[in-house]
């Protein structure tokens, strides 16, 4: 990376950014705009339109429209593979301007935000690009004077709610797939980080992608959130955040049309380290980059570090050693490991939770505090909190911050009964050189993504999604394309 540029670009000014609906820039229906607070300094950053329902009704309009005519949907796979793929290049194209951008405005590292957000987007686009023409229908084992076919068609209008943490890799696995199959999709991007995945939306309609296909509306999710939720008009919604927002969204699907709601909701991952580990060290420096990178801002981070106990104090040091060797400040730097937390509001909830784990007995190890306020922007030290038990609020709500729980074991049931112990299934590790207990672990673990001897890294082939309160559905793969499907069967006397 160039520091150089990256510093050019971070002086630039940011345009107002306004909705995009039948392809053209609309301001909000009644002229209001909401400030943006860069969370590297809290100064405002720029403003983007304040949606209203008028401005959600008009761009579900547009995608109904769109749909409807065959605009996109009725072209041949081959032409809206071509779309795509040049979509895909022109991310690549501007990848450095685009990581920035989302940097300035959700306050991921740029080392990780390169990789995650430009990088990931464009490959996500372009792998349900090369597979969107090698979806077949089928031929079914029917009587031989019947022919029984099942045809793949697309659903219609795709309602996608994207979160603040990562805007353009997650809004990618939505759209990607939504698009490949020829529907038409309206985006929600989340009000505290929308600008990049707003620039990666215009760059679609500049790769051809034809009005109305992609349509987007920035602003509060209680107005424009909740109009795309209660519509008659979008078939399939589609959502990752918060068990409370998903709950609403599946509220308003129960009160409309009865669409279908895929969710991906919250975690709280266990990591857990068995006295047999491999490599213990190593296994402390994925554990703290597991849980820290992002300030903890990761759905599926390890949030809960379950150690067996003949380990316990020794591998919490060597993970507070990795933690404290992570550069905390500027994201916009290369040298930071650790960037800022997306809003106040998020800084002062991780914060609280650090109290109320004194409060239950915990003790922390490092960290606890918010620091480099004196930048004006909002940071907060990895934190690591020992003592949590099993029913501890550490230990059963989600932070979505730097803070670390960790709780010793004794057995292998043990350990497989606290991982379990929550009403989340997203994500979780094992650290162990038992190939037996590996399996075992892998097989016991109530989770949607189970690792071994390593945590994240799961790349766009295989799928994303939680069980339990976690949600439903899955992202990523070609598993992710049948949420973008009807099935349609064809009876025929012969």
């Amino acid at each position: 990376m160039d520091q150089s540029k990256i510093d050019t670009l971070r002086e630039q000014s940011v345009p107002a950014f306004s909705h995009l609906i039948e392809g053209v820039h609309v301001p909000a229906s009644d002229g209001g705009t909401v400030d943006i607070l860069s969370p590297i300094n809290g100064t405002v950053l720029t403003t983007t339109a304040k949606g209203t329902k008028a401005d959600m009704d008009a761009a579900i309009a547009s995608a109904r429209a769109a749909f409807e005519d065959g605009r996109w949907a009725g072209q041949p796979p081959a032409a809206r593979k071509k779309v795509l793929m040049k979509w895909a290049g022109l991310i690549e194209e501007n990848v450095l301007e685009l990581a920035v951008l989302g940097v300035r405005d959700n306050g991921t590292e740029i080392s990780m935000a390169i990789k995650a957000e430009p990088g990931s987007a464009a490959a996500t686009i372009r792998y349900y690009a090369e597979a969107l023409d090698k979806i077949y229908g089928e031929i079914a084992p029917t009587p031989g004077d019947i022919l029984g076919m099942i045809h793949k068609e697309p659903v219609g209008v795709v309602g996608a709610i994207i979160p603040w943490n990562f805007p353009m890799m997650i809004g990618a696995w939505k759209l990607g797939p939504a698009l490949a199959m020829g529907n038409s999709v309206v985006l929600k991007p989340s009000e505290s980080a929308s600008l990049s995945l707003m620039r990666m939306a215009e760059l679609a309609l500049e790769a051809g992608l034809p009005p109305g296909v992609l349509n987007a509306v920035t602003g509060e999710g209680h107005v424009v959130g909740e109009a795309l939720g209660l519509s008659m008009d979008v078939d399939v919604l589609v959502f990752t955040g918060s068990g409370t927002t998903g709950r609403k969204l599946m509220e308003y699907a129960a009160r409309s049309n009865m669409k279908r709601v895929y969710l991906e909701l919250g975690g709280k991952s266990p990591n857990i380290v068995f006295a047999d580990a491999p490599n213990l060290d190593e296994a402390a420096k994925v554990t703290a980059g597991g849980i820290f990178r992002n300030s903890g801002q990761v759905c599926v981070a390890g949030s809960r570090l379950l150690v067996e106990a003949s380990i316990h104090n020794e591998f919490v040091a060597a993970v507070a050693k990795a933690s404290e060797a992570m550069r905390v400040g500027d994201p916009l730097s290369v040298d930071t490991h650790i960037g800022a937390i997306n809003s106040d509001d998020q800084l002062n909830a991780n914060l609280g939770f650090v109290k109320t784990a004194i409060a239950e007995g915990g003790e922390i190890i490092t960290g606890g505090e918010r620091i480099l306020e004196e930048t004006g922007g909002y940071y907060m030290a990895p934190t690591i909190v020992t003592g949590v038990t099993k029913d501890a609020t550490l230990a059963q709500k989600e932070v979505f911050g730097p803070v670390l729980g960790v709780t010793p074991f004794s057995s292998e049931e043990e350990a497989i009964s606290l991982a379990n112990s929550t009403v989340y299934g997203l994500a979780g590790a094992a650290w162990t050189a038992n190939l037996g207990r590996a399996h075992r672990m892998v097989k016991a673990v109530r989770t949607g993504v189970m690792h071994i001897n390593t945590y994240g890294g799961v790349d766009g082939t295989v799928p994303l999604g939680g069980i339990g309160q976690s949600g439903n559905g899955s992202d990523k793969s070609l598993h992710a394309i049948e949420k973008y499907l009807n099935l349609k069967t064809a009876w025929i006397k012969l």
